[in-house]
């Protein structure tokens, strides 16, 4: 026998109790909501509801009638909880078949296409540059663009005052002493060579190493400066490296980025952490050598800083310079980008501008 069933029998002659047992079920079943049936359920079992008054009006009745109404109010408290229960799945199933069928995915319809990116020219440009020195035997490192004053100037040949510090003027996050230069002040890092000294620290010889990443100086946003750029550092350090084996690379690099007519040639320079140093001219695209507007006459454009690394830097990190030697280089992945690709102006990289973005 069913509860209902069972408390039918239970309710027998009793009219009011089955006029409201009816009154219950109808108002269960004529729900057509969630919150319409939410409200039958508090009005019928809730604290304040009719049911909760049958068990609270049980303790009045004579003591030989209230077994019966006890269980008469315990089983209709559980019919009821069933019902609103079975009600409440079905109004549920109702309302995922009628999401469902708002959502319906007619397959017939043509489809949506979607736009797709594509990397960063500058992105690009790193990456043609990283896989070249690849194939020339050389690994990838990378480190951290917030940098101790040591890793960034004083292990690479430039400590307190020395006049180099004032070509990068610097971004300070944690400084000791607004005047003095401390190797635990904490900066933004003003070019990608710290690289260098960490893994120097780490590893022994031989090293063949490029680091790409960006850096930061206080310099005037303008068609050839930036505060944010990116550089690509690369050194070597092993037994009997000399200059010829520098030229040889970065004129092996240049030809394979700019093409084999590229020409290239070598200027005396000055940089802290190279002795000697120079900087690195290709012959110009639009003139070949024979000199225009955009190589200003010379028939050369200028494209990164190189060197043999200064012996002072291997005493930071214990090599012995009677044994091992080394080279250096640097380039400005957005200088690059834009002798390669005819662009005169830095900040369309930074712009995001998608009518520049998609020509690449």
């Amino acid at each position: 026998m069913s509860d209902l069933e069972h408390l039918k029998e239970l309710i027998g002659e009793r009219k009011e109790m089955a006029e409201f047992l009816d009154e219950a079920l109808s108002a269960v079943e004529q729900s057509d909501s969630l919150e319409s049936l939410e409200r039958v359920r508090v009005e019928m079992l809730g604290k304040k509801g009719k049911v909760s008054a049958i068990f609270r009006g049980i303790p009045s009745l004579p003591p030989s009638e209230r077994p019966v109404l006890g269980e008469i109010a315990n089983t209709l408290r559980r019919v009821l909880s069933d019902e609103i229960a079975r009600k409440k799945s079905v109004l549920l199933a109702e309302e995922e078949r009628e999401k469902l069928s708002e959502a319906a995915l007619d397959v017939t319809l043509p489809g949506r296409r979607k736009r797709l990116g594509h990397k960063h020219l500058l992105s690009s440009v790193i990456d043609e540059i990283i896989s070249i020195f690849l194939t020339l035997g050389y690994r990838v490192e990378e480190g951290p663009e917030i940098e101790l004053d040591y890793y960034n100037f004083e292990a690479l040949n430039q400590p307190a005052y020395h006049p180099a510090r004032s070509l990068q003027d610097s971004f300070y996050v944690k400084r000791r002493d607004p005047e003095k230069n401390y190797p635990d002040d904490v900066l933004l890092r003003t070019h990608t060579s710290p690289v260098q000294i960490r893994v120097m620290e780490s590893d022994s010889p031989p090293l063949y190493v490029v680091s790409p990443g960006k850096a930061y100086r206080r310099d005037e946003v303008d068609a050839t400066h930036s505060a944010v750029f990116h550089q690509v550092e690369g050194f070597a350090v092993d037994r009997d490296i000399n200059m010829g084996h520098l030229k040889g690379t970065l004129e092996v690099f240049i030809k394979k980025l700019f093409g084999e007519k590229r020409e290239a040639r070598f200027r005396p320079h000055f940089f802290p952490f190279t002795e000697p140093s120079a900087e690195m001219d290709i012959s110009c695209f639009a003139c070949s050598g024979k000199g225009c507007a955009l190589c200003k006459g010379s028939g050369w454009l200028e494209i990164m800083g190189c060197g043999m690394i200064d012996p002072n830097v291997f005493g930071y990190v214990s090599y012995d310079p009677e044994r091992f030697s080394g080279f250096a280089f640097g380039m400005g992945v957005e200088r690059i980008a834009q002798l390669k690709y005819g662009i005169d102006d830095m900040r369309v990289f930074f712009e995001n501008d998608t009518r520049f973005l998609e020509q690449f």
